[in-house]
């Protein structure tokens, strides 16, 4: 009877462990054969161009060169965009986003917003908006670019309940649709100062090393300050590390626009 249990327990874990490698392989996959250059061909052979000789951004919505960025409205959602280096930076794992030296992707992200609302017609209020990073299991594309869309409802109701418990130390923010994150509160200063990418960094015991296992959002939390969530990569959970997936490029938390 005890071999027929074991037997049965090994089977069920061999059976896990294929389902586990044939989601891996079927991302791995998509990734390898997905074209992971198209946001850098737009960007380095469309608006960078038409915007030196003066032509306009198109068919991107800003070029600042200076401030070392560009916008873009994805083709995902009706009010979504894109804040992407107008330089070649991969993604989350690159070494450059720890640089004090490197643009503030997030703090220019969150101030780009504005570009949803021209979409919209209408403010949209900042409690109903997110920004994140995907890992690089969790994405397409090898070129850094931070969503710029919506709120899930329910992503949104949870912050809310949970906002008086978020303190300034990086904790357990418990499952979102399934997945384990940490949140941190952050004041405007902060992000201003040290960046989101850093305060993910130095805030987590051996992230530094590890930042491509991460996916990292942020979101308003209502009384001026922000929550930076951090969500690692866990297959065993079916985890790719997709902070992208709090939100809803559908934007269905807002009202029909005027």
């Amino acid at each position: 009877m005890f071999q027929l249990v074991r037997r049965s327990l090994c089977m069920r874990c061999l059976c896990v462990l294929f389902f586990l490698i044939l989601i891996t392989a079927a991302v791995l996959c998509y990734n390898y054969y997905a074209n992971r250059d198209a946001l850098w061909n737009i960007i380095s052979q469309q608006c960078l161009p038409h915007h030196a000789m003066g032509e306009g951004p198109a068919p991107c919505a800003r070029v600042d060169e200076k401030q070392g960025i560009v916008v873009y409205k994805d083709r995902n959602g009706p009010l979504q965009h894109l804040l992407i280096p107008s330089i070649k930076i991969t993604g989350i794992e690159s070494p450059l986003l720890l640089s004090s030296a490197t643009p503030n992707y997030f703090e220019q992200a969150w101030q780009a917003r504005h570009f949803m609302s021209e979409k919209y017609g209408a403010p949209v209020p900042d409690s109903d908006i997110a920004l994140t990073v995907n890992s690089p299991l969790g994405r397409t594309q090898y070129q850094l670019h931070i969503h710029i869309s919506c709120l899930l409802p329910l992503v949104k109701n949870q912050l809310v309940n949970q906002r008086d418990t978020i303190s300034n130390q990086w904790q357990s923010f418990g499952l979102l649709l399934g997945h384990h994150y940490q949140a941190k509160r952050v004041t405007a200063a902060q992000l201003h100062h040290e960046g989101a990418f850093r305060i993910l960094a130095q805030g987590i015991q051996g992230t530094d090393q590890q930042m491509g296992h991460y996916g990292l959002a942020m979101a308003a939390l209502g009384d001026g300050d922000f929550v930076l969530l951090a969500t690692k990569r866990r297959l065993s959970d079916l985890n790719r590390a997709s902070a992208e997936e709090i939100q809803d490029h559908s934007c269905k938390i807002l009202p029909v626009p005027p």
